[in-house]
């Protein structure tokens, strides 16, 4: 009977041994300030705990290409931090079990110049175009950057340096701004490039050297859209104002040509990837000299 109460005496110390043990195992908890350390900033860092008495702490900060490692000559349970990394805290204590905190992300803001352009910097943009806008990072070299963009009439702008908009509209219209990220570090955002795309669809103008053609010589064509650049020309020629129209050249970068032979010829532009062509120009008939169409 005796050495049964002995047994149940020592079952119940133990697990009020436990017990005590269970209520002061805890789990620390970094507290951020905030999560971005402004340009020559910094950013504070709390460790908490339940119970914070008589406690001393190691920190530790991680990269993606440095492991964890300690934080020398931090002992606080306050700091201040002026790099970006993933930072953890572990305090210890006398008769106290806790656990090492999750890691909280910090980003370094850089002062690296940050601007959005137009692939081809066109003066005007048209209803149908394709266009791309670029993000381009100053100084940012040797970094593999991710994007974040903010844009009029988008729920999913992309995570890279180009914004490809196939086909545009007036609705795209707005302000583009990016911002770059790379590691735990973060750019400023971009100041504003504002988009305007015009409703209207532009004509393609053709003018002649002359009307005639002199013996044995030529006359040169020009083709030209007013107000904006980039276009290819094709080049069209009929022989009557009854007859079908053939080709007589394609997606030329040269905005003239010469001819030699009499007929009515009209041009139009093209740019962009799939291509937006513009109307058809006015006709001009050729003629040769002595001769009538």
């Amino acid at each position: 009977m005796k050495r049964s109460l002995l047994c149940m005496l020592e079952l119940f110390l133990l697990s009020t041994l436990f017990d005590v043990n269970a209520e002061e195992h805890d789990k620390a908890v970094v507290i951020a300030n905030n999560r971005t350390i402004p340009t020559g900033g910094s950013v504070t860092l709390t460790c908490d705990v339940k119970n914070s008495a008589n406690l001393k702490y190691e920190w530790f900060r991680e990269t993606s290409s440095e492991k964890p490692s300690a934080m020398s000559n931090v002992s606080e349970r306050v700091i201040s931090v002026l790099k970006g990394g993933n930072y953890t805290c572990k305090p210890s204590g006398e008769n106290v079990i806790i656990t090492e905190s999750d890691s909280v992300t910090i980003q370094e803001t850089v002062s690296n110049r940050i601007t959005v352009t137009l692939q081809h910097s066109w003066s005007q943009v048209f209803n149908g175009d394709t266009i791309t806008l670029r993000c381009e990072i100053q100084g940012g070299e040797g970094k593999v950057w991710k994007y974040e963009w903010t844009a009029p009439n988008t729920n999913s702008p992309p995570t890279s340096s180009e914004y490809r908009i196939s086909r545009v509209s007036v609705s795209h219209s707005g302000d583009y701004r990016c911002q770059g990220s790379s590691d735990y570090l973060l750019t400023g955002w971009s100041d504003a490039f504002r988009l305007t795309v015009s409703s209207s669809k532009p004509r393609a103008t053709l003018t002649a050297q002359r009307s005639i053609i002199p013996a044995g010589g030529s006359v040169t064509l020009s083709c030209s859209v007013e107000g904006s650049a980039g276009w290819k020309f094709d080049w069209f020629r009929r022989d009557s104002q009854f007859s079908g129209a053939q080709k007589i050249g394609a997606g030329t970068s040269e905005h003239t040509i010469s001819i030699s032979e009499e007929g009515i010829y009209y041009c139009r532009g093209g740019r962009g990837d799939p291509v937006f062509s513009t109307e058809d120009s006015a006709a001009v008939t050729i003629q040769k000299q002595g001769e009538c169409l």
